[in-house]
């Protein structure tokens, strides 16, 4: 069995396309589909072992893959890998900046160390890779990148940093869109809401216990999937945006949308899309 994608076989055939934090989750789940659409995808991540793993798994449905074990917020890791990358494939097409983490607490609760942690795991290693990406290949040759952000625009209580953090990416990915389309670059992001990803299962205590809950917060009844995120990623990355930069797609079911005068009718009417073959439903929500 191997990856079930709306999209055309072949679409990235004969490219390299890099995915950052592709070892879990969204990446791991996007890193398939691109690899089942013809690239050859180069998945990074701070732990060896789990790259290893994913590339396994894309190998045995017939993809190719490749891995670079590095740490997105150390700048002379970042400028080694892509080099290397570079010099292995002789360019790099598409970028998926997806690589990031941070943990829930209050505002008042955080050091500024826990901050600025958080800040340069979802900003400041994005922009660095970028940037080598750029440099070292797509000023050359054009490309197209796509940063995460996240569901950030109402604020985000107990993230505050994370939420700082990925409205500074959005900026960023505007920024980066003008500089940059003189090379044929174009840069865009996703903003995710509520997906049901492994990442889900690494929170504890009260945050963890709400996690069961968001649904009824969501006009649509349910959480989104990795592959609605993969989808959105695959088409912002390929030829059928050429005209799109600088713009955020927003995978969210509508949550932003809430107003707090009106009930939210439950439903169950929401279909999800769910492509990846080896998706796993969290434990937290039943798995």
């Amino acid at each position: 069995m191997s990856y079930r994608s709306v999209f055309k076989p072949g679409l990235f055939g004969g490219q390299t396309v890099i995915v950052t934090g592709g070892g879990s989750g969204i990446g791991r789940c996007t890193a398939h589909e691109i690899a089942a659409l013809g690239a050859h995808v180069v998945i990074t991540g701070r732990k060896p072992e789990k790259l290893a793993a994913v590339k396994g798994e894309i190998e045995a449905a017939g993809g190719s893959c490749e891995t670079h074990a590095f740490d997105i917020r150390e700048e002379a890791q970042v400028k080694d890998a892509i080099a290397a990358i570079v010099a292995k494939n002789g360019r790099v097409h598409g970028l998926f900046n997806n690589a990031g983490g941070q943990f829930p607490a209050p505002a008042a609760a955080i050091s500024a160390k826990g901050f600025d942690v958080v800040v340069r795991n979802n900003l400041t290693g994005g922009f660095i890779v970028s940037r080598e990406v750029y440099t070292q290949s797509m000023q050359h040759h054009g490309g197209s990148i796509v940063n995460m952000t996240a569901d950030y625009r109402n604020g985000f209580p107990n993230m505050v940093h994370t939420g700082a953090a990925r409205a500074g990416m959005a900026n960023l990915t505007m920024t980066l869109a003008y500089e940059w389309g003189v090379s044929g670059v174009r840069v865009n992001s996703v903003a995710p809401g509520w997906i049901a990803s492994s990442g889900m299962d690494t929170y504890t205590g009260e945050f963890k216990e709400n996690i069961p809950k968001l649904k009824n917060y969501c006009p649509l009844g349910r959480l989104g999937t990795e592959s609605e995120v993969s989808a959105a990623v695959c088409f912002l990355l390929s030829d059928a945006s050429a005209y799109i930069t600088g713009t955020e797609i927003r995978i969210d079911g509508g949550v932003p949308l809430a107003n707090r005068s009106v009930d939210l009718p439950r439903t169950d009417r929401s279909q999800p899309f769910n492509g990846f073959h080896l998706a796993v439903t969290p434990k937290v929500l039943g798995g």
